[in-house]
């Protein structure tokens, strides 16, 4: 079992910034890919970004030049700095990580963007 715990959210003006962090314990398996989804209000869970352990990382285009992914092997911790938020950006942000064929996801953590 992996635990994942994130935080770094919050309430930021539009064209702010905010860094999101995820820590995973509980493996003694390497995690693969390591990324970030969202959900925003009314709204089904979207695919933000995502970073394997080679260091391949894939975005969604509304994040592109905006959102810079990474990570952090040793510590197994994700982030995702986010730029230029927008209030489209409001959403409750969560972490996923996939160990093999499993695949284990954050509580999540809230990012508001409102002025």
């Amino acid at each position: 079992q992996v635990q994942l715990v994130e935080s770094g959210g919050g309430l930021v003006q539009p064209g702010g910034s905010l860094r999101l962090s995820c820590a995973a314990s509980g493996t003694w398996f390497s995690i693969d890919a390591m990324g970030w989804y969202r959900q925003a209000p009314g709204k089904e869970r979207e695919f933000v970004a995502t970073i394997t352990r080679g260091g391949s990382i894939n975005y969604t285009d509304s994040v592109k030049g905006r959102f810079t992914i990474s990570r952090d092997n040793a510590k197994n911790t994700v982030f995702l700095q986010m730029n230029s938020l927008k209030p489209e950006d409001t959403a409750v942000y969560t972490c996923n990580a996939k160990v093999g064929a499993y695949s284990f996801w954050g509580q999540g953590t809230l990012v508001t963007v409102s002025s």
